[in-house]
């Protein structure tokens, strides 16, 4: 049995390889467009359907060249492009088959992908479930202005121009009542004929108590 099969398959074979044998071979060359833009295609995969699929890539200019058979389906497919398709004509004079080959680019609009910092639906529950809320409008505004935080904010923002002159005009003011007490501005202290009245005054009054 198993003889019987390899002989069906060497038949196969063999009728496969005359079968392709009757096609002429061609030499099949081009160079591949893009037809917005008329820029080279680089990279296009070029595929012969007829002859086992087989494949070539075109260069980085959009050149490609290989032996085909007149009759052959060839399919050219690129990332971004429309595949496009074309059959070798029969019966060519020179055995050679030159083409100009132009694809349409094809926009494809992907689905959004949403990427998340969690690697499970369990750990998602877990992070949500231990997330702490910001304060809404009306928390931080109570924050803002508690009697702590007004202390902290005054003691490094620098005085304005009225807090300034207001400051002025209280110094001048204590200055000018200052003056009026004491004119030459000295330490009363610091005066002796002031401690030698006021040693007068305790001697009288010592007086006036004797003599009552």
């Amino acid at each position: 049995m198993m003889k019987h099969l390899l002989i069906i398959a060497a038949l196969v074979l063999t009728f496969g390889f005359v079968k392709s044998q009757e096609k002429p071979l061609v030499q099949f060359s081009g160079v591949i467009y893009n037809i917005d833009s008329n820029v080279v295609v680089p990279y296009v995969s070029v595929t012969n359907k007829s002859d086992r699929n087989k494949t070539v890539s075109a260069n980085y200019q959009g050149y490609f060249s290989f032996v085909a058979h007149e009759g052959d389906t060839i399919v050219f497919s690129a990332i971004g492009y429309r595949r496009e398709a074309l059959v070798i004509p029969r019966n060519l004079a020179d055995k050679k088959y030159t083409v100009i080959m132009k694809m349409k680019a094809e926009v494809i609009n992907l689905p959004v992908v949403r990427v998340y910092p969690w690697a499970s639906l369990d750990e998602f529950n877990r992070e949500f479930m231990a997330m702490k809320f910001a304060d809404d409008d009306l928390e931080i505004a109570r924050k803002n202005v508690e009697r702590s935080s007004l202390m902290a904010i005054a003691k490094n923002l620098p005085r304005d121009a009225g807090e300034m002159n207001t400051m002025n005009f209280q110094n001048n003011h204590i200055n000018l009542t200052s003056r009026t007490f004491n004119q030459r501005m000295a330490n009363p202290l610091l005066n002796p004929f002031a401690w030698a009245a006021f040693i007068q005054q305790i001697q009288q009054g010592d007086k006036s108590r004797s003599g009552n």
